[in-house]
């Protein structure tokens, strides 16, 4: 069997920054920010004060008790998939059994049902009530969004749930991927999803000390990635799915091809828990590079993992410093507006690769007014830029645990 390319023929998008593709792009094209002072019964006793909550109404997409029966992260997942299957005409195929055989779920999460849980334990620890809903199994279960896409779209092919912390959602992607290129499915909706916005689940990420505290000035400014002012991450939420395709099975029926992925890296540091290692992305880098068979002087654009963690943004520049020394890429980190996604952060920041392929736009480092000297990188700094659609682009996630996974993708 020859290569078989790997085409992404729907995306779609639910984020801070908008529920839909097109929204997400329009606010990252104006460097809008997401990230908003958390509402009190959020917060309560965390001690965090900002987030980049999703504007969420269920009931916009989901009829009757439908929602009660899904965890937040499930919603997000179905609306992500579903608009980037209606975007990529799949679903409007007449598809027999047999081709929704060939069509897989390659999802990525880091919490998984975080709100279910979340409920349980208040119950039965806050209220000594061990009555607990009889779906909590099931709405809580790390695989529950993907079972979720699947079960709704019929869609019986190869199945995946990855949790890899901060990766999970890039490597559900490079996966996929890979099913496709050795024939095991002929199309595949992967991407991610996250909903951990919960009192507990900040409690505990308040205790790593890795998240930034409010900008006093302006709350929406609190994520820095590169900056010298920086102070941590910023904690979001939301989904992101792309629909992959074999070239061939996507031009039979007329699909729109957006992009091609053809780069996959995936790398461990073996080093640290939460310490980033240079060489382990480094290596990243160079396997999707190599996968793509695409030099580095090829590739016109970076969406950088860049939590604005103080360590953290300082070994990723020295890491693409290594790997791209003779080329002045352009780098930027979305995470500046749409916040971390962790587990869906892979997925919706390939959404954001991908712009620059539809009209030349970079989206920006928001609030990047004082670039760190340590962070040594072609920086597009606070508000996007213009130029000729690249060839290719590069997106970085780097995950607790030393998972590394890089994606390239390009332009059809």
């Amino acid at each position: 069997m020859g290569a078989r390319r790997v085409a992404v023929t729907g995306i779609g998008v639910v984020s801070a920054l908008g529920n839909s593709l097109e929204e997400f792009r329009r606010s990252l094209a104006g460097a809008c920010s997401g990230v908003r002072p958390l509402p009190a019964e959020i917060a309560l006793g965390s001690g965090v004060q900002v987030g980049a909550l999703v504007a969420w109404d269920p009931a916009a997409h989901f009829k009757g008790p439908e929602a009660g029966a899904l965890d937040r992260v499930a919603q997000f997942a179905l609306a992500s998939a579903g608009e980037a299957l209606a975007a990529s005409g799949l679903i409007n195929t007449d598809l027999a059994a047999a081709g929704r055989n060939r069509i897989g779920v390659y999802w990525g999460t880091g919490m998984g049902g975080a709100h279910t849980l979340e409920a349980a334990y208040s119950s039965v620890y806050g209220k000594n009530d061990f009555r607990l809903r009889p779906l909590s199994v099931v709405m809580g279960m790390n695989n529950a969004a993907a079972s979720n896409v699947a079960l709704k779209w019929g869609l019986r092919g190869p199945f995946a749930n990855f949790s890899t912390a901060c990766s999970s959602s890039a490597m559900a992607i490079g996966e996929a991927m890979q099913a496709i290129r050795h024939g095991r499915a002929d199309a595949v909706v992967a991407g991610g999803a996250e909903a951990l916005l919960t009192p507990g689940m900040l409690a505990a990420w308040q205790a790593l000390r890795t998240l930034a505290p409010a900008d006093a000035a302006d709350p929406s400014a609190s994520s820095k990635p590169f900056d010298k002012r920086r102070g941590g991450l910023v904690l979001g939420e939301g989904a992101a799915a792309l629909v992959l395709e074999e070239e061939s099975h996507a031009r039979a029926r007329g699909a729109r091809i957006h992009a091609f992925i053809t780069g996959y890296g995936n790398t461990c540091d073996a080093a640290h828990m939460s310490k980033p290692d240079r060489d382990g992305q480094v290596r990243a880098m160079r396997q999707a590079l190599a996968d793509s068979g695409l030099v580095p002087e090829a590739i016109g654009y970076i969406n950088a993992h860049g939590t604005a963690t103080i360590v953290g943004d300082v070994v990723e520049c020295e890491a693409i410093r290594a790997v791209f020394e003779k080329t002045d890429v352009p780098v930027s980190s979305t995470k500046s507006m749409h916040g971390h996604l962790l587990g869906g952060a892979g997925a919706l920041e390939m959404a954001a690769a991908l712009m620059p392929f539809a009209d030349g736009i970079l989206p920006p480092t928001a609030h990047l007014e004082q670039p760190d000297p340590a962070c040594v990188v072609r920086h597009v700094a606070c508000k996007a830029e213009q130029l000729e659609p690249p060839r290719a682009v590069m997106s970085n996630s780097f995950a607790f645990g030393g998972s590394n996974v890089v994606l390239i993708a390009e332009r059809a």
